[in-house]
């Protein structure tokens, strides 16, 4: 099976850890031994990656230096892709016993300008603040902020990912038996123009939703949302709570999930489920028992499923 796993902020950061170079280390050396464990059960593998913390944290080092000399954030998109996917790389590189070739690709992504995301960012990136603080910062460099939780954050825009540009990359090297790592972040957002050139823009894609379109175009049989938490919860929160086994992307597409939370996973996974593959979220240390079917929330294709059309 070719299996797309996309990892979860808590691969290089666990909740309440500090941003550092050991932090992250040490958590993506635990990620990489089960992502390896995927290679040894005798799949190919494609890893995609979040880095909300990491861009954000960029960010804040530009704006405190000089705020007018400051990197947009596709260029920090890539700087933070190259910097967790060498981590990755190498890693997982180790945890293979280096009997497997392995490969980072920064990855452009294709947008539309007209995207209403560009009229209302919504996408938390960088550390949290108190009220007051965080519109200081506003007003200082000129920040979006939203309230996230009894704190406030900066948000930037999330357009929708339209196309691939680096598919034939990504292709060539499955092709040689790599195991490819791309789309950190969501990808490096960037715009076409009429002639066909690209050019960066100011935003940040949702990781999970580049990777369903990844996947997807790659007609991949399995694409795995890694997270810190053993699945997606009915009822979350209350005395009914129940982990979801399974469910086809038509049900999925009906749950109604917070948005800052679960709700881009899963509608992530119905998308890419409603082509024909298999969807699985669940904990990073079970990505194999998801694909066999013994943990996670799992959305599974059914040839009956108006949200469906089938792969090809």
């Amino acid at each position: 099976m070719l299996v797309v796993a996309a990892l979860g902020g808590n691969a290089l950061l666990k909740r309440g850890e500090p941003l550092t170079a050991e932090n992250q280390r040490r958590n993506v050396r635990e990620a990489a031994v089960a992502l390896a464990r995927i290679v040894r059960a005798g799949h190919r593998l494609v890893v995609t990656h979040g880095n909300g913390p990491q861009v954000g944290l960029l960010a804040l080092q530009g704006a405190a230096y000089k705020p007018e000399e400051a990197y947009p954030l596709d260029v920090l998109g890539a700087e933070t892709g190259g910097m967790i996917g060498y981590i990755i790389e190498q890693e997982l590189e180790n945890a293979l016993d280096h009997d497997r070739a392995v490969a980072t690709l920064l990855t452009q992504i294709v947008v539309d300008p007209d995207d209403l995301a560009f009229r209302d960012p919504a996408k938390f990136i960088g550390p949290v603040y108190s009220r007051d603080e965080a519109e200081a910062r506003a007003k200082a460099v000129g920040w979006t902020i939203a309230q996230d939780g009894d704190k406030w954050r900066r948000v930037v825009p999330s357009p929708a990912p339209q196309e691939i540009p680096d598919m034939r990359v990504i292709r060539m090297l499955l092709e040689q038996d790599v195991i490819v790592i791309c789309g950190g972040g969501g990808g490096i957002p960037v715009l076409r123009r009429a002639d066909g050139s690209l050019i960066g823009i100011e935003a940040v894609i949702d990781k999970d939703a580049a990777s369903a379109l990844l996947a997807r175009e790659l007609e991949a049989d399995a694409l795995l949302l890694l997270t810190d938490v053993d699945g997606v919860y009915r009822d979350f929160g209350t005395d009914r709570q129940a982990r979801i086994d399974s469910l086809t992307p038509g049900e999925a597409f009906k749950l109604n999930l917070p948005a800052g939370s679960m709700g881009p996973k899963m509608l992530a996974a119905a998308r890419f489920a409603a082509y024909g593959g298999l969807a699985g979220i669940g904990r990073l240390d079970e990505a194999t028992d998801i694909l066999e079917g013994r943990a996670g929330t799992r959305v599974i294709p059914d040839a009956t499923d108006e949200g469906g059309s089938g792969r090809g």
